[in-house]
């Protein structure tokens, strides 16, 4: 086991951290399972869904937790199990669109993160760094986001930021490996 147990994986669109997310998972265990916060709405979301599957081999079990991610965390983080959440920017997206209260989501996401006793990696995307959104709810999301994330890395251990493929630790944790190849 190491000797972290939460690390958060930030980054921007198609920016890598999926894919370092995946190898901190597969140097942390050889049991891992993968929480999944997509919806498939459209054939786009679905063949989105259908190439991360495919990044995955079969060691992987998926559990899917559009909403009700402080459970499945809660459910499946009691063991040395690596468990890897992709991504938070979707699931407070699923929020957002399901009429809950993000703060009150935030706060039951932050309860099971600090419990959680094995390995835990989160994903999400910092979104504060690109366009100012047109639109009224395109701006409450991304403030929504910005405040999440700051809760997340709070309480993780390490914080790992990736640009263009190139893991940056911006939190460290004690002998935290990224071995990237």
């Amino acid at each position: 086991m190491p000797s972290y147990r939460r690390v958060l994986v930030l980054g921007g669109a198609r920016s890598g951290k999926s894919r370092t997310a995946l190898q901190l998972a597969e140097q942390t265990s050889s049991q891992r399972i993968y929480v999944a916060t997509a919806q498939a709405f459209d054939d786009e979301m679905r063949e989105r869904i259908a190439l991360h599957r495919l990044e995955r081999d079969h060691s992987w079990q998926t559990v899917d937790a559009p909403l009700e991610l402080s459970r499945a965390i809660e459910a499946h983080t009691a063991s040395d199990k690596a468990v890897l959440v992709d991504c938070l920017t979707l699931w407070l997206s699923n929020v957002v669109l399901a009429e809950r209260d993000p703060s009150h989501e935030g706060d039951r996401l932050i309860g099971a993160l600090r419990e959680a006793q094995g390995p835990l990696i989160l994903v999400s995307n910092e979104v504060g760094q690109g366009i100012v959104p047109s639109t009224p709810l395109g701006r409450s999301f991304r403030d929504e986001q910005g405040r999440l994330n700051q809760r997340i890395a709070e309480a993780c251990d390490a914080v790992v930021f990736v640009a263009a493929g190139c893991p940056i630790l911006l939190k460290p944790a004690p002998a935290l490996d990224l071995k990237l190849a």
